[in-house]
């Protein structure tokens, strides 16, 4: 029995739900199903534009990031250098820029956190001109090594122009040497010496 054969077979109600069964199929693959598809692809645009925001964002702070790498390669840089003796690095600044330093104070070491430790020295400056104390701490701060005025004081003497009392603290930063270089020595060290009692 073929299609044909069984639709003529159906009375005509049975008929007429058919029609409207293939009807509303019909509508639902015209209008529902193009309109599910066109959703799916709003949602995968509207996905895709996200990612290109992301994108462009992240090729727009690139420039940003090289900044804080360069900046931090010169503090690194900066740092790797170990700081100079500072009675006798203040001492040859003090003479470039004709200033006397009658007295020198060292200071006890501070630890800054684990990988940095400051070196400080305390200086006292008689009767020195204002000109000369600018081109003297001008050249502390302009050294190259981590070394910077911690703390100034200057004081006015009576009635005498351009003449000033001072004290100021100078601090070095130094960078502590990593332990994890120290630690594989050590342990080749202690691999080696059962090796060398066991013949």
């Amino acid at each position: 029995m073929s299609l044909r054969e069984r639709f003529e077979r159906l009375e005509d109600r049975e008929r007429r739900l058919l029609g409207i069964f293939s009807l509303v199929l019909g509508v639902i693959f015209l209008f529902l199903i193009p309109l599910g598809v066109a959703a799916l692809l709003h949602g995968s645009r509207s996905d895709n534009a996200a990612l290109r925001d992301v994108i462009a964002e992240i090729q727009s702070s690139r420039a940003s990031i090289e900044r804080s790498r360069a900046q931090h390669k010169a503090i690194e840089d900066r740092y790797s250098r170990p700081a100079p003796p500072l009675t006798s690095f203040l001492a040859t600044l003090a003479k470039a820029a004709e200033v006397e330093i009658p007295e020198t104070q060292d200071r006890q070491s501070v630890p800054h956190g684990k990988r940095y430790e400051e070196k400080s020295t305390k200086i006292s400056l008689r009767k020195v001109g204002m000109l000369k104390l600018l081109h003297f701490m001008e050249r502390i701060e302009q050294s190259g090594h981590p070394v910077s005025i911690t703390q100034l004081n200057i004081r006015k003497r009576g009635i005498e122009p351009d003449s000033f009392d001072v004290d100021l603290t100078v601090s070095a930063f130094e960078r502590k040497p990593d332990k994890v270089a120290a630690k594989p020595k050590a342990k080749e060290e202690a691999a080696a010496a059962p090796e060398k009692e066991a013949p």
